[in-house]
């Protein structure tokens, strides 16, 4: 088995075994898993496989993502938490240093996620709509550095949109998870991308977008900056 850091991600790592590469991260707390994934010790540390079938920031980087502004003591709003296979990794790179705010919204699911939380102490869950952040504001303290969200409603735009305004530092980063099934069957994925693109450009500067075939169908990844 070979380890490798990622050439540019900070906290990001590649897995060579079994004859397969893995993305990996460093676990900040050993043999817990989150969704039953693969663990590979080297040294005296351990590395969970961060798998792009269950993660989509996992599968931008595994299509190119260029944009990675997670790092030690970053401050993260995530909105759509679910049962928090992502916000666990993005933990691990952010370390004791940084939090990260989970908001989700079905109570069922955030009863699962408590339970996670419990063992992660920079993951804070939020029982809230992404909708309206005014109802969540004074729970966080200060602006995030990033906003990542992952959402499946039809005005996922302007969500990411009222949470910026609010909560997010001036030329901070964000991400997009676009689930053009869940903004307009009627109409191609590509068109569906193109509008909300293009109704994010008002307020953000888009870096780069990738599609996540063959991981997610019918999805676009958007990496973005709000603008000052």
């Amino acid at each position: 088995m070979k380890i490798e850091k990622h050439a540019v991600f900070e906290g990001v790592y590649w897995v060579f075994a079994e004859g397969k590469k893995f993305l990996a991260t460093k676990s900040t707390i050993k043999n817990f898993k989150i969704h039953g994934e693969q663990l590979f010790e080297s040294k005296g540390e351990q590395f969970r496989a961060w798998d792009p079938y269950t993660s989509k920031l996992a599968a931008a980087i595994v299509k190119g993502l260029k944009t990675f502004p997670f790092k030690k003591g970053t401050r993260v709003l995530y909105l759509g938490s679910a049962s928090g296979v992502t916000p666990s990794f993005i933990s691990d790179v952010i370390g004791t240093e940084g939090l990260i705010y989970c908001v989700e919204f079905a109570p069922r699911v955030m009863r699962e996620f408590l339970m996670k939380c419990e063992r992660r102490e920079n993951m804070l869950p939020i029982m809230g709509d992404a909708r309206r952040p005014d109802t969540y504001e004074e729970t966080i303290e200060g602006k995030s550095d990033v906003l990542y969200e992952d959402v499946a409603q039809p005005d996922q735009a302007e969500i990411l949109v009222k949470n910026a305004e609010k909560l997010l530092k001036p030329g901070g980063s964000a991400f997009l998870a676009i689930k053009s099934q869940s903004i307009d069957v009627t109409k191609p994925p590509r068109q569906v991308f193109a509008q909300v693109l293009a109704k994010l450009e008002e307020k953000f500067n888009v870096l780069q977008a990738i599609e996540l075939e063959p991981f997610d169908k019918d999805h676009l990844f958007a990496a973005l900056t709000l603008k000052k």
